[in-house]
């Protein structure tokens, strides 16, 4: 794996510890601008190391999880 900047190893280790939330509460989490941490998100993402999904209790908001679920987690494996 390449090597990635200290504002997404910063993303994923919150996200690996405290489980899926929105980017406010990860930018409020690690003192990141939320800017900064939409940046990060976005370029983890395009990595293929997270994922984004609707929040459940509230559907305006957006949350991010890592580490990404196994297809079976998620119901997606075909047998």
């Amino acid at each position: 794996m390449e090597l990635l900047p200290q504002s997404q190893k910063k993303v994923l280790e919150i996200l690996g510890t405290g489980g899926a939330m929105t980017h406010k509460e990860i930018a409020e989490k690690i003192a990141y601008s939320p800017r900064t941490v939409r940046y990060a998100l976005k370029k983890l993402k395009e990595k293929k190391l997270l994922i984004r999904k609707m929040n459940l209790q509230d559907m305006r908001q957006v949350i991010y999880q890592y580490p990404v679920p196994s297809p079976q987690e998620t119901g997606e494996a075909r047998q």
